[in-house]
């Protein structure tokens, strides 16, 4: 069990990050890839990605990368910078500008672990070549296995963001953390991450935490070894429906979906759903039933316009990017 321990201040700072962050995405999404899960929501996925490797002529590319990223135990700290925050360019950017002693730290602990290729003996000396080639490796595969699939990442992180704000809204900062169940348990100060692969306890020492959701996150949630690093807690979100690419063959029902989008009532539904709102609110606020209600949402679900997350005896809905764009429009 990881145990996160909190004094007042930090429960002050603790904050959700704006967006999904691309390297934690990319990095996660290797660990799915290779993991045992067999997630039938992640089906058509694995096999689009699997086939996209074996046919890339350059497979070699990835030797590297896949072996800094077993499916399970430990991972580099480095590969995950703090800067992702601001961008996909900007986290490679901080890859390449790693130290030398972060790097033969982070390396030495994965070898303890697992075999690695000749390459992270480079790698561990900062040879500014190695690290271009493993940046390099990581765009290609973030194009191939991540960034089709972006929209409905955003999409699934947007809606878990407007649940965590209104836990913060009716329960403040206590009522946020308190929220993250059932993965994780807050009790008096502490946040208990359960089934942690690791005994261990993170003191924020008045630093806050960083709540980072994640799509490609498997069930439990991950933090940085290393203690000194600005705290991140990087957490599963409702992956909502199973992952397609957002143009395509694969998308082609949508457009089936959207030719139900007709009248007056569906289109106040989507204005509620803006800024989140339950099938009860809804129902109440359009003065419709709560089956009408309900109708209407699964419409607009199924045509990629909002998205769905039940919480005990509620469900909440909010826009999609699609659906933002279509009611902006």
């Amino acid at each position: 069990m990881l145990k996160i321990i909190f004094s007042d201040e930090d429960v002050l700072r603790t904050r959700v990050a704006p967006a999904a962050d691309p390297l934690w995405e990319l990095v996660l999404s290797l660990h799915l890839l290779q993991g045992r899960s067999r997630d039938p929501m992640m089906t058509t996925w694995r096999r689009a990605v699997a086939h996209g490797l074996r046919t890339d002529t350059d497979a070699e590319q990835y030797r590297l990368l896949f072996a800094l990223n077993p499916p399970r135990g430990y991972f580099p700290d480095f590969l995950t910078p703090f800067a992702s925050r601001e961008g996909f360019e900007a986290g490679l950017d901080a890859v390449r500008g790693t130290s030398v002693d972060m790097l033969r730290r982070d390396l030495t602990l994965l070898a303890g672990e697992t075999p690695l290729p000749s390459s992270a003996t480079a790698l561990a000396r900062g040879e500014p070549e190695t690290l271009h080639h493993l940046t390099d490796a990581m765009a290609r595969y973030q194009s191939l296995a991540v960034k089709p699939y972006w929209s409905r990442v955003q999409a699934a992180v947007e809606a878990d963001r407007a649940r965590r704000a209104r836990a913060m809204l009716d329960g403040g900062a206590e009522g946020l953390l308190a929220s993250l169940r059932p993965n994780m348990r807050w009790v008096s100060g502490v946040l208990e991450v359960l089934d942690y692969p690791d005994t261990r306890e993170l003191h924020l020492d008045g630093r806050g935490l960083l709540l980072v959701p994640s799509f490609f996150c498997s069930r439990t949630p991950v933090a940085l070894v290393d203690p000194t690093l600005p705290p991140v807690l990087v957490y599963p979100v409702d992956r909502l429906a199973g992952l397609t690419p957002a143009s395509g063959p694969a998308a082609s029902p949508q457009g089936e979906a959207l030719a139900a989008l007709i009248g007056r009532t569906r289109s106040r539904v989507l204005q509620a759903a803006d800024e989140g709102c339950t099938t009860g609110e809804m129902a109440r606020r359009l003065r419709i039933s709560a089956a009408a209600a309900s109708q209407h949402t699964t419409v607009l679900r199924n045509a990629g316009l909002l998205v769905s997350q039940r919480d005990r005896n509620t469900v909440l809905h909010t826009l999609t990017p699609l659906g933002r764009a279509v009611l902006d429009a």
